[in-house]
């Protein structure tokens, strides 16, 4: 499943899965129902206060259905009404929030997203892509993830007690600092995200040298075995 990293406030990286296609049309027919229930409401009201000039209605009703798509993005920041109940949200690829800019192009490739066949250019373009992307999303720079709950991480999960009788299997791993462990933790983040050992092998043969560390271990195993000890070492 595509993902989409997302870095927090806390400087912490979230893995967000890219919303489906069927998640997305469910959405937009939420969306346009909205819309419609906005429009006959509207029009009940106009035709009962006799309204006949034509810009009203079009004030009431037209502009209102052009531009209630984008304005709900806008201001709840990134969802719709029918991306909220699906648990959906746009962001930018590189996780950060998505612009007025991002949600305004976004708006302006809907036309033709959705107004060409149906929405089946939108349809083709997000299975096809990879990303989750529709033309609008390819042109901002965005994407619609998947807000899926994640699980509350404890510390115990992340630092290994200095009381836990834990003994170290590489004592070298004090000599380490914080910024090694985070490329570390990065190297084989990029393993497992993107299926690219390189920088994780590159990590473990500096860290070797450096450390003087011999070992059979296998790589991913190593460099997890390296952190917890460091982790155990520097809490103490």
């Amino acid at each position: 499943m595509q993902t989409i990293q997302v870095r927090t406030t806390q400087n912490v990286f979230i893995h967000y899965p890219v919303a489906s296609v069927g998640d997305r049309i469910m959405a937009h027919l939420l969306d346009q129902l909205i819309k419609i229930i906005y429009a006959v409401a509207a029009g009940i009201f106009l035709y009962k206060m006799d309204v006949e000039n034509e810009w009203v209605w079009i004030l009431m009703i037209g502009l209102p259905w052009l531009l209630l798509s984008v304005l709900f993005e806008i201001f709840m920041n990134g969802q719709t009404p029918g991306k909220r109940v699906l648990n959906m949200k746009v962001i930018r690829l590189n996780g950060t929030p998505a612009t007025i800019g991002d949600y305004i192009l976004r708006w302006i490739f809907a036309l033709i997203d959705f107004g060409i066949l149906s929405g089946a250019i939108a349809v083709i373009l997000i299975t096809a892509g990879g990303k989750g992307q529709r033309l609008g999303d390819l042109v901002a720079g965005t994407s619609v993830i998947k807000l899926t709950e994640q699980k509350e991480i404890t510390t115990n999960e992340i630092f290994v007690p200095a009381e836990v009788a834990y003994e170290p299997t590489f004592s070298q791993a004090i000599q380490l600092s914080e910024n090694d462990i985070e490329i570390i933790q990065r190297a084989l983040e990029v393993n497992r995200d993107q299926s690219n050992p390189k920088p994780m092998l590159a990590v473990v043969e500096k860290i070797k040298a450096q450390l003087g560390i011999q070992t059979d271990l296998p790589p991913i195993k190593f460099l997890y075995v390296l952190i917890k000890d460091f982790n155990h070492l520097t809490s103490r």
